[in-house]
């Protein structure tokens, strides 16, 4: 079937954090966000609820996807409302002007939700999509067209290729995960315990390919073509992208 594979990079990490994934065409924008959860340690993408709020940005499209709900609400109010807010800008005091003229504008910027939009138009037309996650943390990963495939048959993504340990929730964004590795991995550290018991608290794993690709199964959004696959009762014997 017809696939992506992408490059997700987690942007002014260093040494660079990054995962390569192989996954079926017609993702919704919420797959692909499920999808970078999953290949990191965020708690906030299937099975868990949302945990912080996301958006990929298009800017040469005038699209923010978001699931943002009050973000939605008000560009639906000005979609509806744009003879109100053209009055506004009219009445706005000068001083105030050039705040009022940014805010209608991001609030003309089309939001769209992301479990109703498709990566694919975007993705091939721009060759890349930037993703931002907890505006607190403030993650921001750059998701790389590397290529598309037509001899991946699984119905859900694969992890190929990776490297470096994602980091956790709320941990303060590069600066405190760079702080919370050093007390983590040292075990003469004075807080290596409690910092470990926090750790535990918010799921966090080192860098684990194969437990990465126990989670991308439950993403099955297309049917997986047994027919193209050497298995054995479904068990795989051989294959390209996935060995089991």
């Amino acid at each position: 079937m017809k696939s992506y594979i992408i490059r997700i990079e987690l942007e002014t990490s260093e040494p660079l954090i990054w995962r390569k994934v192989v996954m079926p065409a017609g993702a919704t924008f919420n797959m692909l966000h499920d999808i970078i959860q999953q290949t990191s340690n965020f708690q906030s993408g299937y099975p868990y609820e949302p945990y912080h709020l996301f958006e990929f940005d298009l800017p040469e499209e005038g699209i923010r996807v978001t699931n943002d709900e009050q973000a939605y609400e008000e560009h639906q109010y000005y979609k509806k409302n744009k003879k109100l807010f053209v009055e506004r800008l009219k009445k706005a005091d000068p001083k105030h002007k050039r705040f009022e003229e940014n805010y209608q504008k991001r609030l003309a910027t089309i939001v769209r939700q992301p479990t109703r939009i498709k990566i694919d138009e975007y993705i091939e037309k721009h060759g890349q999509l930037i993703y931002r996650y907890d505006f607190g943390d403030d993650w921001k990963f750059r998701v790389v067209l590397e290529e598309i495939v037509n001899d991946y048959h699984f119905g859900f993504p694969t992890l190929l290729a990776g490297a470096e340990t994602a980091p956790p929730e709320d941990v303060g964004g590069l600066p405190g995960f760079y702080e919370f590795l050093k007390i983590y991995r040292d075990e003469q550290h004075p807080e290596h315990e409690e910092i470990k018991v926090w750790a535990a608290g918010m799921y966090f794993k080192e860098y684990d390919p194969e437990r990465i690709n126990e989670f991308l199964k439950s993403r099955m959004y297309k049917k997986t073509e047994w027919d193209k696959i050497r298995h054995e009762n479904y068990d795989v014997i051989e294959d390209k992208y996935r060995k089991a």
